[in-house]
C-alpha cells in the first residue's frame, strides 16, 4: 500500500466516496464545501485507489472525515491505516488531537484506534453519529 495527500478533492477520493456513501449506504449530501479547505487523502493498493480520507482545520481543531475503504478491500486494516497517515499527518501540522463524526455503527473500530465518543447521538441525514476525539 502507498498513499497520498491532496489540497484538492481528487477524481480518485470522489469516485471512492461515490461508491461507498452514495451508492452503497444512499447518502445524498456528500459532498460540501469543507472539500474546498481539505487535505485529501488517497491509499492505493499499487496504482488502484482503494481508500480515501479527508481532514480539515475547525476553529482550530482537526477534523477527520469521509473516510472510506471500497468493499472488496475490507478487512485488510486498511481503515486503520488510513487514520494512521492521517493522524501523523495532523502531528506534523502541529494538532495535539483529532475529532470526527463517526457513524455509530462504526464506533466500534474508532474505539479500537484510541477515540473516544462525547455528546449525544444525532442524525446526519438518515444515520446516527456521534462526535469522538483523541489525543495525538
Amino acid at each position: 500500500m502507498n498513499y497520498q495527500f491532496f489540497n484538492k478533492l481528487p477524481e480518485e477520493a470522489k469516485m471512492i466516496r461515490e461508491k461507498v456513501f452514495v451508492e452503497e449506504q444512499g447518502f445524498q449530501n456528500e459532498f460540501d464545501e469543507q472539500d474546498e479547505h481539505s487535505w485529501h487523502l488517497v491509499i492505493y493498493d499499487y496504482r488502484t485507489p482503494v481508500g480515501c480520507a479527508r481532514m480539515f482545520d475547525e476553529k482550530g481543531d482537526i477534523v477527520f472525515g469521509r473516510i472510506a475503504v471500497i468493499p472488496e478491500k475490507r478487512h485488510k486494516h486498511l481503515g486503520s491505516y488510513i487514520l494512521h497517515e492521517l493522524e501523523k499527518k495532523a502531528r506534523e501540522l502541529g494538532y495535539p488531537k483529532a475529532k470526527l463524526s463517526a457513524q455509530v455503527s462504526a464506533m466500534g473500530f474508532y474505539e479500537k484506534n484510541g477515540f473516544q465518543a462525547y455528546g449525544e447521538e444525532y442524525l446526519d441525514e438518515f444515520c446516527p453519529h456521534i462526535h469522538m476525539e483523541k489525543r495525538l
